[in-house]
């Protein structure tokens, strides 16, 4: 933060010379012009390029997220108001480098070379007096820091910022792509399921299905007994992998007992050992639970089928309105973000608003994260 207020006040007096300059151009292109261009060329170029100058320093250093000016005339009304602040910022980081100064001259004057400034000893009570003071200037220097960078971070989102028909324009078009998202997610699922009965369910009833005609054909007691036996064992891992199938497209607990009693039985259902900390006080809206839950069963099942993992640490809590989650395992990473699975994550959180990120560098460890609005 230091740094981008040193930059600010370097860069405000840069701008202050330019508006100077401005505001001696302007009336001369109005006169030439005949009114038809109020801003030449070369100062609109200058006020977007400060422009685009200022809004990379504050992205870098203050964290404050902007858009480009465009029209030349909101460059200058954002130069105008932004260099004060900027020097504003200069003179307060020269006052401490001032007080710093002085701090250390009378340090060592007193310690050190015993040539005493204004020819003050240090007393005890010279030094706790001259200590507190030195505190209290310090507190106060910070917090004009501290509001130098509010003003600044105000001043872009005053001038910089989106306007209220450009914002709801952007919002309008992040709904239609989380729906088409949406509608993505609900179709995989289905592919999903489509294929989990296929594969498991499908195959098992057939296999079922021989067994008792063969039982039927057998002619025989003890081959037809050993053959229903067989179709017996059949059915049971059928009735299983139904179970499966229904469990993994919605959890019954998740409804009845929470969110907290279904991620325990990802865990327990789980190959790999999982530990778990979920702090979430109450039940969350039903989406961000089921999102939630689903987070979590998606990372578990990844970690268990594709990274190698040992184990798996789950993290569960409520932020400032947030559900926030956390998967960790100490897999061999390299999980794709763009995969199936955590594709289709990802859209169900952006649905809700809420933020999705993996991060499994080759060799792990993996990190999936997301957080989810509750409001």
């Amino acid at each position: 933060m230091t740094a981008g207020l040193v930059l600010g006040a370097l860069t405000a007096v840069a701008e202050l010379a330019y508006l100077l300059v401005t505001v001696l151009l302007v009336p001369f292109s109005l006169l030439v012009s005949r009114g038809r261009r109020p801003v030449p060329d070369a100062v609109a170029a200058g006020a977007r390029g400060l422009t685009e100058l200022e809004r990379r320093r504050l992205a870098a250093f203050l964290g404050a997220e902007s858009v480009p000016a465009g029209d030349p005339g909101r460059a200058l009304a954002y130069l105008a108001l932004r260099a004060p602040v900027g020097l504003l910022g200069g003179i307060i980081l020269l006052l401490i480098g001032y007080g710093g100064g002085v701090g250390t001259a009378l340090l060592v004057s007193w310690w050190i070379t015993g040539d005493h400034m204004d020819g003050i000893p240090p007393h005890l009570w010279i030094v706790a007096y001259t200590f507190a003071l030195g505190a209290v200037l310090l507190f106060v220097a910070v917090q004009g820091l501290v509001g130098v960078v509010a003003l600044e971070r105000r001043v872009a989102r005053r001038r910089l910022g989106p306007s209220p028909l450009d914002a709801y324009r952007r919002r309008i078009a992040e709904l239609r792509v989380t729906r088409a998202q949406v509608v993505d997610a609900v179709d995989d699922e289905r592919r999903r399921i489509e294929r989990d009965l296929h594969d498991g369910v499908q195959q098992r009833l057939v296999a079922l299905g021989m067994l008792i005609g063969r039982a039927r054909r057998a002619g025989d007691a003890a081959r037809s007994a050993e053959l229903l036996r067989q179709a017996h064992e059949e059915s049971r891992h059928a009735l299983d992998d139904l179970r499966e199938v229904a469990w993994r497209v919605f959890p019954a607990a998740l409804d009845g007992e929470g969110l907290r009693a279904a991620l325990e039985t990802v865990a327990e259902r789980s190959a790999v050992p999982v530990t778990m900390d979920c702090s979430v006080p109450g039940r969350p809206p039903h989406p961000v639970e089921t999102a939630a839950y689903f987070v979590v069963c998606e990372a578990v099942t990844n970690a268990a089928k594709h990274s190698g993992a040992r184990r798996v640490h789950v993290e569960v809590a409520e932020r400032n309105g947030r559900i926030g989650v956390r998967i960790e395992d100490d897999g061999s990473g390299g999980a794709d973000p763009g995969g199936g699975g955590l594709a289709g994550l990802a859209r169900r959180v952006a649905a809700l608003d809420g933020t999705f990120a993996v991060h499994s560098p080759p060799g792990g460890p993996t990190v999936i994260a997301a957080e989810l609005p509750c409001g």
